[in-house]
């Protein structure tokens, strides 16, 4: 008995925890775009392909050219692995990009009639995509419930006390069970927004954040305090 109830007062606690986040998100960010250039699910899956160990401000510079190229999976799977390259030279790993966009391209042709798929398994079947680009596909092109976790969620996360971020898979499940289902499409462009502007990964005075400042442990504050530079401390 008693182990139960320890279990479900924790698992309480993690919830008024998520609450009170999500409260103090809305009121910063109500509204959160789609930081992806993008006008359809296809160009929207090749973007956050080209995202990978690359800036959302990089991809938005050299899809221009590339969507005026080939905006959709016919076009695209025209192309051939050089030309794509040359167009994304600019991103990190352009060359495996390349191959991956083209080699989608041909598979959605071939499985799928030139349509993006709306499940996981038949995104993660497609050269290039993993679970967060499947995750962010089927949440943002498809208003299907989806988390996807990036290295912001995963700090912030384990920052904020909701998960141990032993892995991201972990962080997903703790998240997707601490918030509701239909918040998490938005909380995750939120999440996102928050680290970038307000929740840096060093040098972050975690006890004047508007989160971190209660959601962290004492202990997290007073060991990131002290990696701060001696005139922030």
């Amino acid at each position: 008995m008693g182990t139960t109830n320890a279990a479900t007062e924790a698992v309480m606690t993690a919830h008024d925890k998520a609450e009170r986040i999500q409260a103090v998100l809305d009121d910063l960010y109500p509204s959160v775009p789609i930081p992806l250039d993008h006008v359809d699910p296809f160009t929207l899956l090749v973007a956050v392909v080209l995202s990978a160990q690359t800036t959302d401000k990089k991809v938005n510079q050299v899809t221009p050219a590339l969507f005026a190229r080939a905006g959709d999976a016919a076009a695209m799977a025209a192309l051939d692995i050089e030309t794509v390259h040359g167009i994304i030279r600019e991103v990190g790993l352009a060359p495996q990009k390349a191959k991956a966009i083209v080699g989608l391209s041909r598979l959605l042709m071939e499985r799928h009639g030139g349509q993006v798929p709306r499940t996981f398994a038949e995104l993660e079947a497609l050269p290039g995509v993993g679970h967060k680009t499947a995750s962010v596909v089927m949440a943002q092109a498809f208003g299907i419930p989806a988390f996807p976790v990036d290295t912001h969620i995963h700090r912030l996360a384990t920052r904020w006390g909701l998960s141990e971020g032993k892995s991201v898979e972990q962080v997903e499940r703790d998240l997707k069970a601490a918030f509701p289902e239909d918040r998490w499409i938005q909380l995750h462009l939120q999440i996102i927004q928050f680290g970038r502007d307000r929740c840096p990964a060093r040098f972050h005075d975690l006890a004047a954040c508007p989160i971190c400042s209660w959601a962290a442990t004492p202990e997290r504050i007073a060991d990131e305090a002290s990696r701060l530079p001696k005139g922030r401390r």
